[in-house]
C-alpha cells in the first residue's frame, strides 16, 4: 500500500492553514485543474468530524465520483479524510499541522490502496504513485499561496 508524504511551509497562523483545508470552496479552488466540485453531502463551508463530502472530478479524462469522511479532528493540529466510496480499494488522508514561529507546517500523509489487486500494484509502480504525489503538490501549493495571500492581509 503506497504512502506518500508531503510537507509544505506556509507563512501563515495554523488556526488559518487548517480552516483553509477542510474549508469545501477553497478545496475546489486549489483542484481547479481536475474541475473537482462537491455534489454530495457538505457542499460548503468548513468540514467537521463525521462529515462526508462527494467530490466528482475528471481524472485520467474520466469523470468520477468519491466520498470521503472526516473520520477524526483535532483542532487545529489534524484531521483525517477516509475514502466511504469510489475508485479506490481505499484510502486515508491525514492533514496535520504544526505551529511554526513565523507560520505553519502543513503535512499530509496519504495512503492508499489501489484496487484491481496485482493489476493496481502495477499501476501504482507505473503511474498512479506519481499522479498521485504530484495531485497533493499542487494542492497544497496552492493552499499555500491562498492562506499566505489573506495572512499579508492581517
Amino acid at each position: 500500500m503506497p504512502i506518500i508524504i508531503l510537507e509544505t511551509y506556509v507563512k501563515a497562523p495554523i488556526g488559518m492553514c487548517f480552516d483553509f483545508a477542510r474549508n469545501v470552496e477553497i478545496h475546489i479552488k486549489t483542484t481547479s485543474q481536475t474541475q473537482e466540485r462537491a455534489v454530495g453531502g457538505i457542499t460548503t463551508g468548513l468540514l467537521k468530524k463525521g462529515d462526508e463530502v462527494t467530490w466528482e472530478a475528471i481524472h485520467f479524462g474520466v469523470r468520477q465520483r468519491l466520498t470521503a469522511k472526516i473520520s477524526e479532528m483535532t483542532k487545529p493540529h489534524a484531521f483525517t479524510d477516509v475514502m466511504v466510496k469510489g475508485a479506490f480499494h481505499s484510502f486515508s488522508h491525514t492533514h496535520e499541522f504544526i505551529e511554526h514561529s513565523r507560520g505553519t507546517m502543513m503535512k499530509d500523509i496519504f495512503e492508499y490502496k489501489s484496487p484491481l489487486g496485482i493489476i493496481g500494484q502495477l499501476a501504482d509502480k507505473v503511474f498512479l504513485e506519481k499522479y498521485m504525489k504530484n495531485f497533493l503538490v499542487s494542492r497544497a501549493n496552492e493552499l499555500k499561496k491562498i492562506a499566505e495571500i489573506e495572512a499579508n492581509r492581517m
